[in-house]
């Protein structure tokens, strides 16, 4: 039988009661509404905690991403969806939730089990690009049995995406998708799908900004109170 140390064993007490408050809050809803739950972005950041908070600079680039999307949603900007999406975007890159290893379908499919709102589903499942690594991997159909994300919705949650680096740090939609390219081998369905993506992502980044009424310089100059816990 596996022992766990005392520390170790209020670790997964707490991870379980996490777990057991999300689940809750879902039920609670569902019996009241008879629909999906509308998950707020506090809850999509605990969620999200619960699964990447031990994934080093995965994580500081979500919590980065989530934080510049609060920061927005507070001001009207952007709405609900896309906040709870932002924290949520790469939660298929938790080891226990991976199937495919293709991380926004396994992160869309298991907020789908959760019964998260469709829209946060479809946003996850289809962000930055990911209908094109979608069919560089052979997951089109996956990916198609999933719900179409609202188009203003995922050009917002692209945006996002694409303005914070893969440590945490603010950068252009241009220099993160160039690091993804020099990141990965020319021969990586990464590399592939974003060599062909790129104009597109490019495009509809600035169609979000200028939406958005964001300058050309934003979020390089946001300083306090948005990157920082």
């Amino acid at each position: 039988m596996l022992k766990l140390t005392t520390d170790q064993g209020r670790e997964v007490t707490r991870e379980a009661a996490l777990l057991w408050s999300l689940l809750a809050v879902v039920d609670r809803r569902r019996q009241g509404s008879g629909r999906m739950v509308v998950m707020q972005s506090h809850e999509a950041s605990d969620l999200a905690a619960r699964h990447l908070a031990n994934m080093g600079s995965r994580w500081a680039h979500v919590q980065a991403v989530g934080r510049l999307a609060d920061a927005l949603a507070a001001q009207g900007r952007v709405s609900n969806d896309v906040a709870a999406a932002a924290w949520l975007h790469d939660i298929g890159y938790a080891p226990e939730l991976a199937d495919t290893n293709f991380h926004p379908l396994d992160g869309a499919v298991y907020l789908q089990g959760l019964s998260v709102q469709a829209n946060v589903v479809a946003l996850v499942a289809h962000h930055t690009g990911a209908a094109y690594e979608a069919a560089e991997r052979g997951l089109s159909g996956a990916l198609a049995a999933l719900p179409v994300p609202n188009p203003t919705d995922l050009e917002e949650l692209n945006l996002l995406d694409l303005v914070i680096g893969p440590s945490g740090s603010p950068t252009s939609p241009s220099a993160r998708l160039s690091e993804v390219l020099e990141r990965y081998p020319t021969n990586d369905p990464v590399h592939r799908a974003v060599a062909v993506s790129r104009p597109v992502l490019l495009g509809g980044a600035e169609q979000a900004r200028r939406r958005l009424r964001l300058t050309d310089e934003w979020p390089l100059s946001v300083t306090e109170g948005v990157f920082e816990a």
